[in-house]
């Protein structure tokens, strides 16, 4: 892998996409901000990092045959491997939060954004952007988060983490193409944060509504039972977990 290391940027994401476009990047490229100032999440939301204690960056993979179809699939295949990751690491309960959070039992130590460059119909390149709490021990008006110090009770060296991690991802998306979507969706099911119980909702107007979370479809949609045992659907941006 190519890292290339940096003290203080607006968003990783950002400047390994303006590489991209100006030049030939191998699959692996990994941009790691020490001071990341506009780090970017899921629907817009600021990502808020500590300066020596979170690790921020993203990584630059190419793809030949990935139609757009199957976008959620890259999202699936990241969270995974990050989920793996942690585990590795010794911590404990890591489930994947639809679409893209990594837990540890009920709290958020992980974010994933990937924005996808398109060709046609098919994905030609994905940048992956990665925000972990690390050796976090306070956060001011964030009562669901969490970091891999105080699930573990351990200081982690910030690079080795970065190793750990970003070569888990990158295994994962090499073997994307040649695997069976329905598997690793699977798999991601297999992982998912309150999967098969009741959890709350809340709708884009506010209205309030229990579920059981049944799952995910090809398309990344949350699968949902109602009370009443009514099957429905949710896509992004359209429903907040409560948790």
């Amino acid at each position: 892998m190519d890292i290339i290391k940096l003290n203080a940027i607006g968003s990783t994401n950002t400047y390994l996409k303006e590489l991209a476009t100006n030049q030939s990047l191998k699959n692996g490229t990994i941009v790691v901000a020490e001071s990341q100032l506009k780090g970017r999440g899921q629907m817009g939301n600021a990502w808020q990092s500590q300066q020596g204690k979170s690790l921020t960056f993203s990584m630059f993979h190419g793809f030949k045959s990935l139609d757009i179809a199957n976008a959620f699939i890259i999202t699936s295949a990241v969270s995974l491997a990050l989920q793996k990751a942690l585990t590795i690491l010794q911590i404990p309960k890591v489930t994947v939060k639809w679409p893209n959070d990594i837990m540890s039992d009920s709290k958020k130590l992980c974010g994933i954004l990937v924005e996808n460059q398109l060709e046609g119909s098919r994905i030609d390149s994905s940048i992956i952007g990665v925000g972990l709490n690390v050796n976090e021990t306070e956060f001011t008006a964030l009562p669901q988060a969490t970091s891999l110090k105080l699930e573990s009770g351990n200081t982690f060296d910030l690079d080795e983490v970065l190793t750990v991690v970003s070569k888990s991802i990158l295994h994962q998306l090499e073997q994307l193409e040649t695997s069976n979507p329905a598997t690793i969706r699977s798999a991601y099911e297999a992982v998912l944060f309150k999967k098969d119980t009741i959890a709350v909702f809340e709708t884009t107007k506010g209205n309030r509504f229990n579920a059981i979370v049944r799952g995910v479809n090809q398309g990344g949609a949350l699968e949902l039972e109602t009370e009443d045992g009514a099957q429905i659907q949710s896509r992004i941006k359209e429903l907040k977990m409560l948790f």
